[in-house]
């Protein structure tokens, strides 16, 4: 027999033995590696150590919020492909709280037999919102119309589009990598690089619901939550869950996110954010795969939370009950204009005497404005007075330098 092709053989004997032995192993036995170590991860992690997971982060960030709640922390850059395959070859499987990540290294741990979900090619597709959007294009998926776009020159080419979103094609989030552009006295503000130009909406409200699927194909969603957003920042400043939508509307939603995640194939969470127009249609704006700041208040809220979800469905476990114990709100607890330093939190103490109220802090030392500081949950029976307390968590706790 050719040489090469019984190291072929050898190969392929070796990572069927590695998968088979992390198949074999509890998820106690096995070493979960994280790709970021923000709050999101750090919430993941608060998640894991009830089920005593073991991890390790890897962040460019020495300071980064997950530092101290693992033994294994590693300094280094996400998109760096070394970096990122050194890190993962010890792991027994990887996730991520963040897209930009190297996923030609998560590839080849993949080939090696390191389990990685979401899965490198769904990662791919989903950090470019111009793949994403064709995508829903090619899969039937509602979606608002667009046209990809190369550059600045392109973008003002197509005035008779307007008005519309212009969105870089990778590394927008949290708000940055967007323009309104409502008419061609706008146009100065496209970005001079490959992104889109999609068709701005009238839309009624906006949603998200965040959807998970295991290796076994089982599916579940969490009750579609309503998103407010910041004016300026163009970031969620707080949301309400359940959303305020009809029961058609409701279905359809959960029908929208569940064919997204099994059309993607994906292994994980999905956060599905869509628009209501108003008509009732139900159109996808754009996913994240991983835990999302929609899915905070299910830490308190819901049955299960994002985060154990997460980690039920990558380690390929029964999916939890995502049902509400009661309605919650969420607001984002944001960096003040005008503020850039160490942190100092004003009116913390009157936040935390409020009936249903629980604060988290993310362990950033240093604020800086609209920064994700931390986010307050409030639970409570009665919808109404939910919204009074999001404006008296809005109004009285600040975070200044």
């Amino acid at each position: 027999m050719n040489h090469f092709i019984q190291l072929f053989i050898l190969y392929l004997s070796h990572i069927k033995s590695l998968q088979h032995q992390n198949m074999s192993k509890g998820i106690q036995e096995q070493k979960l590696g994280i790709l970021g170590g923000g709050q999101l991860g750090r919430m993941l992690i608060q998640s894991a150590l009830d089920f005593n997971i073991d991890a390790k982060i890897l962040d460019p960030d020495p300071d980064a919020p997950c530092k101290s709640l693992v033994a294994d922390f590693v300094v280094g850059k996400l998109t760096d492909f070394d970096t990122v395959y050194n890190f993962g070859k010890n792991c027994d499987l990887i996730t991520i709280e963040i897209e930009n990540v190297n996923t030609d290294a998560l590839k080849k741990l993949q080939k090696e037999g390191v389990k990685v979900f979401p899965q490198p090619n769904v990662v791919e597709l989903i950090k470019d919102k111009r793949i994403q959007k064709q995508f829903y294009l090619d899969h039937n998926i509602p979606t608002a119309e667009f046209i990809l776009t190369e550059n600045k020159l392109e973008v003002m080419a197509n005035k008779g589009f307007l008005p519309a979103v212009n969105k870089l094609g990778t590394e927008g989030y949290d708000g940055r990598g967007v323009q309104i552009i409502r008419t061609a006295d706008d146009l100065e503000k496209a970005f001079d690089a490959p992104g889109l130009l999609e068709k701005l909406i009238d839309f009624e409200t906006e949603i998200s619901v965040i959807v998970a699927r295991n290796e076994k194909g089982e599916v579940t969603s969490f009750p579609a939550v309503e998103l407010k957003y910041h004016p300026e920042a163009n970031l969620v400043e707080y949301l309400f869950s359940p959303a305020n939508i009809t029961k058609e509307t409701e279905e359809e939603a959960q029908r929208v996110a569940k064919s997204v995640i099994n059309k993607l194939e994906m292994v994980g969470l999905l956060a599905v954010e869509m628009f209501v127009t108003k008509d009732q249609k139900i159109l996808v704006n754009e996913v994240a795969p991983r835990p999302h700041n929609s899915g905070h208040q299910t830490i308190e809220a819901n049955y299960t939370s994002q985060y154990e979800q997460h980690l039920r469905a990558i380690f390929n476990l029964p999916l939890g009950n995502t049902e509400m114990i009661l309605p919650s709100a969420m607001v984002n607890l944001l960096g003040e204009e005008g503020y850039t330093g160490i942190a100092k939190y004003e009116g913390l103490e009157e936040v935390m005497s409020l009936r249903g109220t629980h604060v988290h802090l993310y362990g950033k030392k240093n604020t800086k404005p609209f920064r994700k500081m931390g986010h307050v949950t409030v639970r409570g029976e009665d919808v109404g007075q939910l919204k009074n307390t999001v404006d008296f968590v809005k109004n009285t706790l600040k975070i200044k330098a």
